[in-house]
């Protein structure tokens, strides 16, 4: 049996006590970070893709929100194979976006509003046109030839093992200008970094000190899981369900994925950034269990702040199978770091598809009234739905067609209003608006005071101002029938949050001998406040959050 009772202060860095203007309380802990994907969140020139002064014009919308800090993604020149995931300067801005003087102007404009900036960073690769690669690949004698991941041909001149792209094929291309093979655990466009070479860490290092000494407040690290492979080049064994997976997961990643040296490297990232002060890493394991919490380090060797947790999305959608994913979790990690909980992403599913619009309101409230820092992907505040893109722009549909594995529905624009293309762009937008734009937009939802917008706005406003919400204990989560409930405590005040993952009315006792009055409902029914007594009604697919007297 599972402790029923999560003490935050079980952390390294949480006095219970402590108020969020607190120095001693790191800013991120209580933080709201909303992802912004730069190409899709609003285009300022008329080119159909988004950009710095396009984010520029609407940090309206996110102190309105409520956000506290922006996570966004990369910046940086690049061909654009993966879509600024293949990057040929990691210092410099691409001119898609705008120029250094933009990005300065945005970081100044969200600090202004008391809104800090984490920058996407991508060490595990660079594009195959940055000059350290075009250096590595001029000749085996050049000084960076050991950047990257070189190996000569298998006897039979074919690649040295069977390690796959994640974008499927061989993990491996041939340079006939050298004569070998080089990694890429991505596209071919993307080579490897070989992170053994304690140059390249250091050059990786001195790229985060470059912009945080432009004033950035941290970093999320793209695929921190995959920055080692073994230097013994095994072959990855089969993966006994092959039949059932995508052609890139044929053989289980033993030898590219969470190889025991990364933890080790992203300890050296840690201490690049630790001088900078009150600075949050974020990171990309793409893992669950017992992993996830090897990446939170330790007191005397921490590693990354917020190992970036995905149980939303993954756990089973019914009571009891979310209350497990809590309570597992949670042992885990407050042990040792911070929780967090993610809700959408670049790479994932929008929670309208993967859930199905009835949840949505439940899932705001899980969001922002669970313990941890809350991450929210831009227009999932708004409800938006994946779009349909006839012609294809991502590489793992390209490559990988028919296996589900398209990132284009959930990088389509970010809808503003029910003006052509949802207000982001006056051009022609390089993915389309999903359908329903015209309904489904910030300027209609900010007018209705029952959206899921004004429904997240006063979410996040109540944990802003609620201890009990912000820090307060979790106690008692249990499933009853559809219905998840839990308790946040702080001091003598305590919420009961019940949310009906089902689409018929459920009854919940109330505790014996207390007064329940309804503090914040996902829909109309109950009103706010009204007294409740014996059992607490919730509706199909409602949220409630109830003081407990």
């Amino acid at each position: 049996m599972k402790p029923a009772r999560f003490e935050l202060e079980q952390m390294h860095l949480s006095p219970q006590d402590a108020s969020p203007q607190d120095a001693s309380v790191p800013w991120w802990r209580h933080a709201l970070i909303y992802q912004i994907y730069p190409l899709s969140f609003q285009d300022s020139d008329g080119d159909g893709k988004g950009d710095l002064p396009g984010i520029a014009a609407r940090l309206d919308h996110l102190s309105w929100l409520g956000v506290d800090a922006v996570w966004l993604g990369p910046v940086h020149p690049s061909p654009m194979k993966d879509f600024g995931y293949d990057i040929e300067d990691f210092t410099g801005i691409d001119p898609v976006f705008g120029t250094l003087v933009d990005f300065e102007r945005l970081l100044a404009l969200l600090h202004a509003r008391g809104i800090r900036l984490i920058l996407d960073f991508v060490p595990n690769h660079t594009s195959d046109r940055h000059p350290w690669f075009q250096a590595s690949r001029a000749s085996r004698s050049d000084a960076r030839r050991d950047w990257y991941v070189w190996a000569d041909p298998a006897p039979d001149g074919g690649p040295p093992n069977n390690w796959l792209s994640r974008f499927g094929g061989s993990a491996w291309a041939w340079d006939e200008a050298t004569g070998q093979y080089y990694y890429h655990a991505f596209l071919k466009e993307q080579p490897d970094l070989n992170w053994r070479n304690p140059d390249v860490r250091a050059a990786m290092c001195e790229v985060m000190r470059t912009w945080l000494r432009r004033g950035v407040d941290g970093f999320r690290i793209d695929a921190a899981a995959v920055l080692a492979e073994d230097r013994y080049l095994r072959n990855d064994p089969p993966n006994p369900e092959a039949d059932k997976a995508p052609p890139p997961e044929r053989y289980k990643r033993v030898y590219t994925n969470y190889r025991p040296e990364v933890l080790d490297w992203l300890a050296e990232l840690r201490q690049a950034v630790e001088p900078f002060g009150d600075r949050v890493l974020l990171g990309e394991v793409d893992t669950s269990g017992d992993r996830i919490a090897d990446f939170y380090g330790s007191a005397e060797r921490p590693i990354l702040h917020l190992p970036l947790n995905y149980g939303l999305l993954d756990a089973p959608w019914e009571a009891d199978g979310v209350r497990r994913m809590l309570e597992d979790y949670l042992e885990l990690v407050l042990a040792q770091g911070w929780p967090n909980w993610v809700i959408g992403g670049h790479d994932k599913k929008r929670m309208h598809d993967l859930r199905g619009p009835e949840h949505l309101r439940v899932v705001a409230m899980m969001l922002l009234t669970l313990p941890g820092t809350s991450i929210l992907y831009a227009g999932e505040e708004i409800g938006m739905r994946g779009a349909h893109v006839e012609q294809p722009h991502d590489p793992f549909e390209l490559l990988v067609p028919g296996w589900g594995l398209d990132r284009d529905p959930q990088r389509s624009p970010m809808q503003w209003d029910a003006t052509a293309n949802a207000g982001f762009t006056r051009g022609q937008p390089w993915l389309p608006a999903a359908e329903g734009f015209e309904h489904c937009n910030v300027a209609a939802q900010r007018e209705d005071a029952g959206s899921l917008l004004t429904l997240y706005r006063e979410l996040i406003r109540l944990r802003r101002s609620d201890a009990a919400l912000r820090e307060g204990a979790f106690e008692h989560p249990f499933a009853a029938g559809t219905v998840l409930g839990y308790t946040r405590r702080h001091r003598n005040r305590c919420l009961l949050v019940l949310l009906n993952l089902g689409g018929t009315r459920q009854m919940v006792r109330r505790p014996d001998g207390c007064r329940a009055n309804v503090l914040l409902a996902t829909t109309q029914a109950p009103q706010h406040a009204a007294a409740l007594d014996g059992t607490v009604p919730c509706e199909a697919h409602q949220g409630l959050i109830i003081t407990l007297a």
